[in-house]
This record gives C-alpha cells, sequence and structure tokens, in this order.
C-alpha cells in the first residue's frame, strides 16, 4: 500500500524499531572493529546512544505532535552520547529532526531536507571529517534520496527502500576508500551502524510495534557501571586474584537452532578462555540451555557475545577483589567500603578551577587526583562515557571554568559536545588522547596564569607525549601488514600498531625500542589490573637495563585490557 507521509505517531514507531535493530545487531557491529583489541565499542556506543533517546520517549506518555517527539529525539541523543559514533549518531538525528520539527507529517521531500540537514550538522561536529566512514555513508544516503526527490518519488516505502539499498553500496565501497579497512577486511562499523537504524525504521513502516520499555528490556545497566566516580575503592589487583569478576549466565537458545553448532561452541568456548577463566561452559540439550560460568576482568565482553545466540537469564556478576577485601575488614574488625557513588554526593565547596580525568583502573584515579584533579570519571576505551555523564561531572565540581581531560580519542567529541551544552560553566577540553598524556597536561597546568593561556600551553604539551598501550588479540587480521594471530600481544601506538609477539614483556620492550630516541629522557610504565606489582617490577629492571640513559619510572594503573600502558618524554 502506498505511503505518502508519516505523522508523529508512526515516525515514533519507526524510531524504536530503529532503536531495537541497532540493539540487536550491537555486537555484530563491534566485531567490526578494525583493530582486533578486545573492546571493540562501536555499535555498544551507538546502541546506548539512541537508547539514550529512547528513554526520554517514555516521558512523552500518547499524546504528542512531531515538535516534542523531534525534541526528545535530540535532546535525549545529545545527552546519551557515548564514542565518536555516538556523538555522530547523534548530530545526525539532531540535524534531522531539527528539519522535521515543524511538519505535522514527514513526506519526501522533508525527509530528503531532513537527511541533508542530518548530513550537514554531523559534519560540522567533526573537526576533521574522514571519508570512508559513518559520514560517508550519511552523505551517500542523503544525496540518493535528493535524487529520489528530484525525480519525483512520493511514497515514503519505496523512498526508504531505495535510499537503503543505495546505502548499503556506499557501505560496501567503504574498504576502497580506507586501506585499513580493506586490510582488515570489514566495512566501517559505524556506517554498518547507520545502516541497521534505517533498516530498523523501514521494518516500523512495515508494521513493527514496539513499546520503549521493550527497546529497553534486558539492556545491561551502563548508567550504574560507568556511573561517574569522584571516590574509587582502593581494591589490589595483585592480592593473588588473576580476574576481578566471577560472571555468570544462562544462555536461552531461541534464535534458529543451527546457531548453536559445535563449531559455534569451540568458538564461543575459545572467546571466553581468550578473556578470561572458564569454569562451566555447557550445554543442556533438555532445555536447550548453554550455561555459562566465567572470572575475567570484563563481564561485558562475555556478556555481549553471549547475546548473540540468545536472550539471557540468570545473570550473576560478582567484584571478586571487592569481595576479597570486604571479607578481609570484616574479619579485622572494620567496616565495608561504602557503595555510595559521586552521583549521590553533595556538590563539591565552590572554586574559579578544576579538572576532571577520564580513567580506568584505581591506581590510574589515584594519580590524577594526587596531581590534583577534582573528579575522576570511571572510563576509557572499554567504557566510554557519555556527554550527560560529564555534564554531571561537571556540577559536581562546581567550578567556573572545568577543564576536561578525556584521555582517549573515542571520547573527545562527547566532551566537547558537553562544553556546547553546558549553560552556566565554561569546559575547556584539552584533546588528550591517552592517560599518559592527561597526565603531562595537569603538570603542566600553571593556576596563575589566564584559561585560555594555559589550554594552548596543555595542548603544546601533550603533543611531545609519545604513548602506548599493551593488550592481545581477539581474531586473525592484518593491520599496517602485520600479520597478526588470535591470541598475539600487540603494542598500539598514536599511530597505529607498534609491535607484535608471542612473549609480553618482549612485546612491550619491542615498542618502546621505537618510541625512545636520543632525547628521550623519562619512560613511564602503568601496569594493568593482570600484571602482579612482583612482575610490573620485573618489568621496568628489564626497561632500565635496555634503556639506561632514561629514567623509568613504574606505577600501578590497575587498567582493565591493557597490561602496560607506557610513555616516552624528553
Amino acid at each position: 500500500m502506498s505511503t505518502s507521509s508519516i505523522d508523529a505517531k508512526m515516525f515514533s514507531q519507526m524510531f524504536l524499531a530503529a532503536a531495537y535493530n541497532l540493539k540487536s545487531n550491537k555486537e555484530w557491529i563491534n566485531e567490526l572493529n578494525v583493530f582486533p583489541v578486545p573492546d571493540g565499542d562501536t555499535g555498544t556506543n551507538m546502541t546506548m546512544t539512541i537508547t539514550s533517546a529512547v528513554r526520554e520517549l517514555e516521558g512523552l506518555g500518547d499524546d504528542f505532535d512531531m515538535m516534542s517527539l523531534c525534541k526528545s529525539i535530540s535532546s535525549g541523543s545529545l545527552r546519551g552520547a557515548r564514542g565518536n559514533s555516538g556523538v555522530i549518531l547523534s548530530q545526525l538525528l539532531r540535524g534531522f529532526c531539527k528539519a522535521v520539527r515543524d511538519h505535522a507529517e514527514i513526506d519526501v521531500p522533508a525527509a530528503a531536507a531532513g537527511m541533508d540537514k542530518a548530513v550537514e550538522t554531523a559534519y560540522k561536529a567533526v573537526m576533521k571529517p574522514k571519508e570512508g566512514t559513518i559520514l560517508t555513508v550519511a552523505k551517500g544516503v542523503a544525496e540518493k534520496s535528493r535524487e529520489l526527490v528530484n525525480a519525483g518519488e512520493t511514497d515514503i516505502d519505496k523512498y526508504l527502500t531505495e535510499v537503503i539499498e543505495y546505502g548499503d553500496q556506499v557501505l560496501a565501497s567503504t574498504p576502497d576508500m580506507l586501506p585499513v579497512l580493506k586490510q582488515a577486511g570489514v566495512v566501517d562499523s559505524g556506517g554498518q551502524g547507520l545502516i541497521q537504524v534505517l533498516k530498523g525504521a523501514l521494518e516500523g513502516l512495515h508494521g513493527k510495534v514496539l513499546t520503549a520499555e521493550e527497546v529497553l528490556a534486558e539492556e545491561e545497566a551502563p548508567e550504574e557501571e560507568r556511573q561517574a566516580e569522584g571516590e574509587i575503592p582502593e581494591l589490589s589487583a595483585d592480592e593473588g586474584l588473576k580476574y576481578g569478576y566471577s560472571t555468570e549466565f544462562v544462555i536461552v537458545l531461541d534464535r534458529p537452532a543451527n546457531l548453536w553448532n559445535p563449531k559455534t561452541e569451540k568458538d564461543f568456548k575459545h572467546f571466553l578462555d581468550s578473556i578470561g577463566d572458564t569454569k562451566v561452559c555447557e550445554k543442556d540439550d533438555n532445555e536447550g540451555v548453554v550455561k555459562v560460568d566465567l572470572e575475567s576482568n570484563d563481564p561485558g565482553l562475555a556478556i555481549e557475545k553471549a547475546l548473540m545466540y540468545g536472550q539471557l537469564v540468570k545473570i550473576k556478576v560478582e567484584n571478586l577483589r571487592a569481595a576479597k577485601k570486604a571479607k578481609e575488614e570484616a574479619a579485622a574488625g572494620q567496616p565495608a567500603p561504602s557503595q555510595e557513588t559521586p552521583a549521590d554526593a553533595e556538590q563539591m565547596p565552590k572554586k574559579d578551577v578544576a579538572f576532571i580525568a577520564v580513567c580506568a583502573g584505581d591506581g590510574l584515579a589515584e594519580i590524577f587526583r594526587g596531581l590534583g584533579v577534582d573528579y575522576v570519571i570511571s572510563g576509557g576505551q572499554t567504557m566510554n562515557p557519555s556527554t550527560e555523564d560529564i555534564l554531571e561531572a561537571v556540577e559536581k565540581v562546581n567550578a567556573d571554568t572545568v577543564f576536561v581531560l578525556p584521555n582517549n580519542k573515542n571520547i573527545i567529541m562527547a566532551a566537547n559536545q558537553a562544553a556546547i551544552l553546558s549553560k552556566d560553566r565554561k569546559i575547556i577540553v584539552i584533546p588528550t588522547k591517552t592517560v599518559p598524556q592527561g597526565i603531562t597536561a595537569v603538570i603542566n597546568y600553571m593556576p596563575d596564569v589566564d584559561p585560555e593561556v594555559n589550554c594552548d600551553n596543555m595542548t603544546q604539551e601533550i603533543a611531545k607525549v609519545k604513548s602506548a598501550e599493551v593488550t592481545y588479540a581477539v581474531r586473525d587480521t592484518v593491520l599496517d601488514d602485520v600479520e597478526i594471530h588470535q591470541g598475539d600481544m600487540m603494542a598500539l601506538g598514536d599511530s597505529g600498531i607498534l609491535a607484535t609477539g608471542k612473549d609480553r614483556d618482549e612485546t612491550t620492550i619491542d615498542s618502546l625500542r621505537k618510541m625512545v630516541t636520543p632525547s628521550t629522557s623519562l619512560i613511564s610504565v602503568y601496569y594493568g589490573a593482570d600484571v602482579t606489582e612482583q612482575d610490573a617490577e620485573t618489568f621496568g629492571d628489564k626497561v632500565r637495563s635496555e634503556f639506561a640513559n632514561c629514567d623509568v619510572e613504574v606505577q600501578k594503573g590497575g587498567q582493565p585490557i591493557y597490561y602496560y600502558i607506557l610513555s616516552a618524554e624528553e
């Protein structure tokens, strides 16, 4: 049946279906990550961005018009945006909504105008737009949209179907635009996320009806897990515990029967073993379920992987280090540490200038606080804080001017978006892409100097820091002409892969050989949750022996996923 326009109710139905489809495919999108690291998060970030808008829709009730619907979608996605892909998605939604909000109904010309505005808004939000990404897919969709309007197309169904078909073609061509995609054998993950949004919207147009509650159902609780933290309990990673979390759940295999087979089971077990210690992974043929019991440092990785095979029930996650510490303190007659989060705490005393830093790891948080940072947001590569998280932290520090240190290239855009949305605080984002850059920025702050001058000075100083992170590969691939195998150690530098190998320490030292120059005077090593203090000190001695002309500092970072974070400074 021909459909020439859609009203606010139908637009809402399409948006909810779009969000649901993106959420359903988020793990697949995550696995399109170019770098084979255990923290691909594009699908997760885009999903959390769009579901933030869905939460806004919950408050609309049943009686709403196009203006109020567009306001909720725009506001919710902007404040909930996480990661670069999530920020770009929020800007696409914002642009589209801005163009159509004054229409009682959206016809093909209005939709095309919305697509144009979406692309314009998203491109403006990115400092250095790169083709072969979600932006390219969005631009291709908008161009096809305009072409259909000029050709006289009036049927929304045909229009959206052809737009998606063309979008798929543009997505398929992204590896030809970005060599790194071609070498890794993947299309752009953000572009794939956008296509899934459009395909979900088409399903909504075709009659798929979902409530906001259904879209949000069984969603992991990211707000609690990624809550901004002012105080992080001292949890030692070195007390005989290799892994920090015990994770148990049951997969109800409600997908096609052939999805779970001997190969699938082997691959899933191999994945679990690559991220932790698998206690149980067995299928109960009588009940059609798979029971999993795992110890690891990132429960979310196992949970998201499992969602590919069915629904999850009986989920239980325990912080082993916190439990051990609480048990020890109870035995010693001490009260367990308070679980109150800073979000429940009172506002800090008023001051002129404050600092907020983002990092993952209790050791890194203590380092930043020791340098004078007022507030630490717990997050990083595996859990990007949202624009809303940053805005809430800004309110807590209660300062006229707030410096924000993202310490991750995938958080900078969300921080910049917070700076734009902040009404009564001046937010200055120092574009720190790594933790070492963040530490350097704080050290170079001069209290008696104007904030803008400090911004320029800190930005210049962080450019002098060379950084690297050491982790493991979760799949076979080829990057920068380097052949990488699942389980290999990898050192990721500021511009790509520095070193790979089978041995963790040797791979790390090999990366330092490429970072250190005759002018390097200081090497800093921050060891993660999976490295004991003794092993870290032994490794530090190796570094001192190899680079005798440099001062070498070894400090506890406590970060997950990454065994070592390194920096080399003049």
